[in-house]
């Protein structure tokens, strides 16, 4: 089976079954869905009803179990993102989610709103930037990695041979995966960013592009997902892979970021940055070890970067973790790289793997640097720098590359943390700014406000969408109906109202000062008691996750 998925696909929609009809040159594949008896089978395009309801798609995303039964998941547009190497790469930019039940009558009122809240928790996931694929590339894979395959892995299907870390889409693939024979409709999607750039460079044209793959081990949103769980899956964990193509040789450097690995936590309380928890009954140095034994086979010696605070909050996990890391080596970090003809020249001996509280700011503008250095000594070796030149004064792409990087971590961040990225202005002028100071403050007033008020959602609709949680529609009770104490919404409520009195008061002033200051002070104390009593309380207010989680170590 050749290692590509069906490009052109159509959708045939009858009240029984989704015909999916593949309408790429040649092919008489017809993949059918029953939508009663939920079973896969393969057909040829005679068997497709005329009376079907016929739309393009671009692919399969997979099938979700919900309260009302099953829904397949299809993508509906998608935006070129370039090519190389002769593949196209694409961005998914839009989808729908169809359900297989034709009513929804067998369901009680509960049911609905429980099946309607978790539609929207996996179209929240879904408008999420980022979702990323080609039919005919593995892009799960470095070119490391692709270049020291057997011939019998390029003959398995891109789902077959990808990187489950980084295939986002394997949980809803399930059930076309367990079928060989209708891997060419089951479309293994990246979630993370990816851009690509033709560059010049004293007259020498190559092509420079970024890959961050995100895992989906592990995934989840600053504060509630940190740490390593008890496989050394690490919190926010992505690999980056820059590449290098120029007169038919190809060049690539690879770099990991991911949570410290150990098991702790910084669950959201209202304040500004809650307090780092370490658990203190867990096996530290078994994670530990899980984590990096698994990096050292995957990418050989790792280089650990060390970006947590030395004094503050974070000093006792920087301690923490300093004191795991002191019985392990490092080694020399080189790059992979390949001739035309295809000869090994250079193979990475390991990498550089940055470790901080959230993996976004610091480690992206450290990650953009080491980069940096790779690219010279790469661009020097294939003969587009020349002897002396540094990478620095090429203006031209120097533009292209600091913005690409910036790029790189508002996509990372918004994925992970809802907003952009802090100091991107130093990543994209190499300075920082006073506008790019008062972007960082804006966002990091958007961050305080997600992460008390709105991730909890987010939290629950990522392990929806990545089978951490399955519905089972027999439960006797609603795993969404969370009982709140009145005050989660009579103090808020509260604060907001007095808290505008008092503007009000300052704006119409009363026949008297002292009647006016009589309100001011009456409503300035009643806000800021109730914000206080909020603050003391505070984890009773923020949005917490609420499904259970399959397996979660804190």
């Amino acid at each position: 089976m050749a290692a590509t998925t069906y490009e052109r696909l159509k959708l045939h929609i009858t009240p029984e079954k989704f015909y999916v009809e593949a309408c790429d040159d040649g092919a008489d594949d017809v993949l059918i869905i029953d939508r009663v008896s939920t079973e896969v089978t393969l057909s040829v395009k005679k068997d497709i009803p005329p009376s079907a309801v016929t739309r393009p798609i671009f692919g399969i995303l997979g099938t979700i179990h919900l309260v009302a039964g099953n829904y397949l998941i299809v993508i509906t547009k998608k935006k070129k993102i370039g090519e190389f190497f002769n593949h196209v790469i694409w961005k998914a930019t839009d989808f729908d989610v169809l359900s297989y039940k034709k009513t929804m009558l067998h369901l009680t009122d509960i049911q609905l709103q429980d099946n309607k809240t978790f539609l929207a928790m996996m179209n929240h996931v879904l408008s999420m930037d980022g979702f990323y694929f080609s039919t005919t590339y593995d892009l799960t894979h470095t070119l490391q990695r692709l270049s020291n395959t057997s011939p019998e892995f390029q003959e398995m299907s891109l789902l077959e041979r990808a990187d489950q870390r980084f295939v986002w889409n394997g949980h809803l693939l399930r059930e076309l995966s367990a079928q060989p024979e209708v891997h060419r409709f089951a479309l293994p999607v990246l979630h993370g960013f990816i851009t690509m750039h033709s560059c010049s460079i004293n007259g020498k044209y190559f092509d420079w592009i970024l890959i961050s793959r995100r895992s989906c081990f592990r995934a989840g949103v600053r504060y509630y997902v940190r740490g390593i769980d008890s496989e050394g899956h690490a919190a926010n964990f992505v690999e980056t892979e820059q590449i290098v193509h120029y007169d038919g040789s190809k060049a690539s450097f690879v770099q990991t970021r991911g949570s410290i690995p150990l098991y702790w936590s910084q669950r959201p309380n209202l304040k500004y940055k809650p307090l780092p928890l370490i658990n203190k009954v867990a096996n530290h140095m078994d994670g530990f070890q899980r984590h990096f034994d698994s990096q050292i086979i995957i990418y050989g010696k790792q280089v650990i970067i060390n970006l947590v605070n030395q004094k503050g909050s974070e000093k006792p996990l920087e301690q923490a973790f300093a004191t795991m890391v002191s019985s392990l080596g490092n080694g020399m970090i080189s790059y992979f790289l390949v001739d035309p003809a295809g000869a090994v020249l250079s193979n990475q001996e390991g990498v550089f793997r940055s470790n901080c509280m959230d993996c976004l700011d610091r480690t992206n503008v450290i990650q953009s640097l080491l980069a940096r250095r790779s690219l010279q000594a790469q661009l020097q070796r294939l003969g587009v720098l020349h002897v002396g030149q540094k990478l620095e004064e090429q203006d031209e792409f120097e533009k292209i590359y600091k913005n690409a990087w910036a790029d790189n971590a508002n996509a990372c961040a918004k994925q992970y943390a809802g907003t952009g990225a802090l100091k991107t202005d130093f990543t994209r002028t190499g300075k920082r700014t006073q506008l790019g100071l008062i972007m960082d403050g804006w966002n990091s007033l958007i961050r305080y406000y997600k992460n008390n008020f709105s991730d909890g959602f987010r939290q629950d609709s990522i392990d929806l969408f990545l089978g951490n949680y399955s519905v089972d529609e027999l439960e006797s009770h609603s795993p969404l109906s969370v009982p709140r104490d009145l005050k989660f919404l009579a103090l808020p409520i509260i604060m907001v109202v007095a808290f505008s009195m008092c503007i009000i008061c300052l704006l119409m002033a009363g026949d008297t000062w002292t009647e006016t200051l009589a309100y001011v002070l009456f409503w300035g104390v009643a806000s800021i008691g109730t914000f206080f009593i909020i603050l003391y309380n505070g984890k009773d207010f923020v949005d917490a996750p609420r499904l259970v989680q399959k397996e979660k170590i804190d």
